[in-house]
């Protein structure tokens, strides 16, 4: 395994992240993993292949993904080997209350995270999304506070626009307070909207990405298709329906799967070794519902890509005007 630092952090973490949503109550989502066997069998097979860092979300489930992380890692792991993210701001299903960036919630939703996932510490905590209806003021000062409590150890940020993060950020150096080192967005492939400014402002600012969506829904893998998906996610995801519907989109998914048949890998890796060469990305955070897909991930991060590759799967994409990040 490749490790890479998150921004100016002590957190070296793999060049890949297993995204824990994938894990958790069908009654929230119909495609995702409720045994917490086979979530130990795929955070052990993870594990076992160097992946040492792991996202979920107090929303996904209404915690019982994190419950579930928590649980497997504490079986196979130590504390100190491994790094968990995970989120807060977003509503938390069947609790209309819980939901936003104040101070209050943002307590409430840590002391709630650390208790699913069984651990003392967050070794980075995000905001999911922007709260327009909290000052940022209020939320940067409840970060750092968290910070300062030993509870966290960094904090991140998740899609929002780019003169959000930039306020946000120098608002932290004006008051003393603590930056993000991180930006998990909305980047793949097929949406790459983000590097107008988002990309560069990180840059320039030395801010790792942790894309979201890496493998854009499935479209990359064939499994979202022009003519509908293929999978139980892909029959059932509105929200992705949304993300991926131009002919574009699925043309440059062509040119992916067409380089992966070309070097014998998935279109899958392809995508993703598309996102490992570029400097700024620090860890793809992708989903598995199978061991291969975590193999496949795995192996993307050691897949070559000339400039001639990159070229051919760029060529095909058309400006999208859409904020997909704000549906």
């Amino acid at each position: 395994m490749i490790f890479k630092q998150i921004g100016n952090s002590d957190l070296n973490v793999s060049a890949i992240c297993l995204g824990m949503m994938t894990y958790g109550a069908k009654s929230w989502r119909s495609w995702v993993i409720d045994k917490q066997e086979d979530c130990d069998v795929h955070v052990m097979k993870a594990l076992e292949l160097g992946i040492n860092f792991f996202d979920t979300s107090n929303t996904y489930s209404s915690g019982t993904s994190e419950r579930m992380t928590g649980s497997a890692l504490a079986k196979y792991a130590k504390r100190e080997e491994y790094f968990i993210a995970t989120k807060v701001g977003m509503q938390v299903p069947n609790v209309p209350s819980r939901i936003g960036l104040s101070k209050e919630q943002i307590i409430l939703n840590l002391e709630n995270s650390l208790k699913n996932l069984g651990v003392d510490y967050i070794d980075l905590y995000q905001i999911h999304r922007w709260d327009y209806t909290t000052p940022i003021e209020e939320t940067m000062e409840a970060l750092h506070a968290l910070i300062q409590s030993g509870k966290v150890r960094y904090i991140g940020a998740s899609s929002m626009l780019s003169w959000q993060f930039c306020k946000a950020q120098y608002l932290a150096d004006l008051k003393g307070w603590t930056r993000f080192i991180s930006m998990q967005n909305h980047y793949n492939i097929i949406y790459r909207e983000e590097e107008r400014e988002m990309n560069t402002f990180c840059k320039e600012e030395q801010i790792s990405l942790l894309p979201w969506s890496p493998l854009a829904r499935g479209v990359v893998c064939g499994t979202r298709t022009r003519n509908g998906g293929t999978t139980p996610r892909s029959k059932h995801d509105p929200f992705g329906d949304k993300l991926y519907n131009r002919e574009s989109d699925f043309k440059v998914a062509d040119a992916v799967m067409e380089l992966g048949r070309q070097k014998g890998v998935s279109g899958a890796e392809v995508a993703l070794a598309w996102l490992h060469q570029n400097p700024i990305v620090a860890s793809p955070i992708f989903g598995a519902t199978t061991l291969s897909h975590i193999e496949e991930a795995v192996h993307s991060v050691f897949l070559p890509l000339s400039e001639e590759d990159v070229i051919a799967i760029e060529k095909p994409y058309e400006v999208n005007v859409t904020k997909p990040w704000n549906l």
